[in-house]
This record gives C-alpha cells, sequence and structure tokens, in this order.
C-alpha cells in the first residue's frame, strides 16, 4: 500500500489541485468577462458558458478527490488515519 501512497501524494493529489485550480480560473475569467460585457448579450452568453464550465470542472476535481478517498478508505487504513495503539 505504500506504493499507492506515494503515487497519490507526489502525482496525483498536485495534478488535482492544478486541475481544480485551472477550472477556478476558467470560472473567474467567465466572471469577469460576464461583468465587462454587460452591454452585449452574446458576450455575456458566452462568459456565462465559461462560468458553468468552471463550475463543471470544480465538481468533477471534487468528486474524483472524494473518488479517490472512497477507496483509499475501503481498501485499507490509510497511514495519516491511523489509530495509536495502545500499549
Amino acid at each position: 500500500m505504500d506504493i499507492v501512497d506515494k503515487i497519490i501524494t507526489v502525482i496525483v493529489n498536485p495534478l488535482l489541485t492544478l486541475l481544480f485550480s485551472l477550472a477556478g480560473l476558467y470560472f473567474l475569467y467567465g466572471v469577469f468577462k460576464f461583468i465587462q460585457n454587460a452591454e452585449n448579450s452574446e458576450k455575456r452568453l458566452e462568459g456565462a458558458r465559461h462560468m458553468l464550465w468552471g463550475i463543471i470542472g470544480i465538481a468533477i476535481m471534487f468528486s474524483v478527490f472524494a473518488f479517490i478517498h472512497v477507496i483509499r478508505q475501503t481498501v485499507g487504513p490509510s497511514p495519516y488515519n491511523e489509530t495509536p495503539s495502545l500499549k
């Protein structure tokens, strides 16, 4: 299980963080576009689409994070959640 924890810690978590950040930035870009083009309905709709896809991206990242957490809890105890032994 040590190799799986290393893969998750070194590869998956930074990748999820990067993708989560990109989705958040995409959402903020949509908000900026929406506010900047308040008088143009086409551009405002484009900004709303960016916001929608940003929210979808954030939801997907949360789902992936939750899925990984459930799998780790199902497969075995994580070294981060070990209970102290009674000696």
